[in-house]
């Protein structure tokens, strides 16, 4: 019998369009593996949103791989050290996987390609990244350039066919219990809203992607709009690899032309995949070297705002009832993610890098490449950014989106005040007795935020 193949997952837990399941089928009995390596990442290790969404995902791709005749196997260490032990175990001298570019997966790739053929296959992005280079020959750095030479290459291949059957090795070596792992919290269970919100799992990804299909033309608008959620949701799918983001590019692009605004939202994810390929470090160094002598304030006097924003406690309607959708769905809006990042950071004058790793632990699509990019644009401090000086007021942006609904929703105290007064109870003098007073006053941060700026401005 032809020696197996292992084929090595992460994020890419999915059966359709995926090479490097494809190009392993096509060479001899397949041994599916799942490494939960918290070693490798170090710091970076799986949240505790993310590591729920995991169990769902692994258990999902664990029934699909049954039907079609192979199994999932599962083994906790070090992937450098796991891989080659499994190889031993399995006769295998062969491993196939999707490109990964986290700074800590590229180190373990380069371990593991100096003990075994590890073929490398793309698919989890549109365009490989750092493929695309400026007319100076290097990788974009900015968004906008980046965008439309990425558009000069779509759209991408086909997705490939979703193979049926899987061969299997004539045994099967050892697999760890899911369960065991104990990604999934019990006592207390603080997770009920996820499994309420959310299906993790190839067939999830599929069905929310047919959900959002029919009105990805409104997406320009509806995604700035809390109260209609006009987002497509697909953000954790995509993230773990449940949905190629191939799959999703043809299925939007052809509904019409006004499709464009999500295709490009999908294309952020390359781009910022393009930025930690140059920047590893970017999720704790700021781009910009003059905000590494910005006077943030130091977190112990601090700590009280800081645990007012994380529990959605801050005054402002809509800062909390993002930071509630955040704790109890693991997920937030996108114009709200901008409006409680902004808050945090310009508001309050808290380091990004402290709302950063919140998010890390607390979003089911927490993603290095997204995350960093993201908090860097909104503080300022990326080497692609919104200016400092820009500082969103949430009053008023709450207002002018139509957050009512949305924040009537996630924050209950507020629910029963009119449209006129919900965003801004405090001013009009409506403000329950249960919800808290604004912890600093609008114009006051403002005044703070700008003078700090002006000690590091060049």
């Amino acid at each position: 019998m032809t020696e197996p193949v292992i084929l090595w997952l992460r994020r890419d837990l999915r059966l359709g369009d995926q090479a490097a399941l494809l190009a392993a089928c096509a060479e001899g009995p397949v041994v599916p593996v799942y490494v939960m390596d918290d070693e490798t990442p170090g710091h970076r290790r799986m949240g505790a949103a993310s590591r729920w969404w995991l169990h769902g995902s692994l258990a999902s791709l664990a029934g699909d791989l049954r039907a079609s005749g192979s199994r999932l196997v599962l083994r906790r260490g070090r992937a450098d050290e796991v891989l080659p032990a499994l190889a031993r175990e399995v006769g295998a001298r062969r491993v196939h996987a999707l490109h990964h570019y986290e700074p800590w997966w590229r180190n373990a790739e380069r371990a593991i390609a100096r003990v075994l053929d590890l073929v490398l296959h793309d698919g989890n992005y549109l365009h490989p990244p750092g493929l695309l280079k400026s007319g100076s020959g290097s990788p974009y750095r900015i968004f906008t350039p980046f965008w439309r030479a990425l558009r000069e290459t779509m759209p991408p291949p086909e997705p490939m066919a979703r193979t049926d059957k899987i061969p299997a090795p004539s045994s099967w070596p050892a697999s760890e219990h899911l369960d065991d792992w104990s990604l999934r919290p019990s006592s207390p269970d603080w997770a009920t809203g996820m499994a309420q919100a959310w299906q993790p799992g190839e067939q999830g990804a599929l069905d929310r992607l047919e959900a959002f299909a029919d009105s990805a033309g409104d997406y320009d608008v509806a995604r700035n709009l809390p109260s209609v959620e006009g987002s497509s949701r697909l953000s954790p799918h995509l993230h773990f690899g449940e949905i190629s983001p191939s799959l999703v590019w043809h299925r939007i692009a052809r509904r019409d032309g006004r499709t464009e605004p999500y295709l490009r939202e999908l294309a952020w994810r390359d781009y910022a995949q393009t930025v930690i390929l140059q920047h590893p470090r970017h999720g704790s160094a700021n781009g910009r070297a003059q905000f590494d002598d910005f006077p943030w304030r130091d977190l112990r006097e601090a700590a009280g705002d800081f645990e007012a924003w994380k529990r959605g406690r801050t005054g402002y309607p809509i800062v909390d009832a993002g930071m509630r959708q955040l704790w109890t769905t693991g997920w937030m809006h996108n114009r709200v993610r901008m409006i409680a990042a902004s808050f945090l950071v310009k508001h309050l004058l808290i380091d990004w890098r402290h709302g950063e790793q919140w998010f890390w632990d607390t979003l089911i699509d927490a993603d290095y490449g997204n995350n960093s990019v993201n908090w860097q644009w909104v503080a300022g401090t990326g080497i692609d950014s919104s200016m400092f000086v820009r500082i969103m007021a949430p009053l008023g942006q709450s207002a002018k989106f139509d957050a009512a609904d949305y924040i009537r929703r996630w924050v209950p105290e507020l629910a029963g005040l009119p449209d006129g007064v919900v965003h801004d109870p405090e001013s009009h003098g409506f403000r329950p007795s249960g919800y808290p007073a604004r912890i600093i006053d609008h114009r006051a941060a403002r005044e703070r935020a700008l003078s700090a700026y002006a000690t590091v401005r060049a």
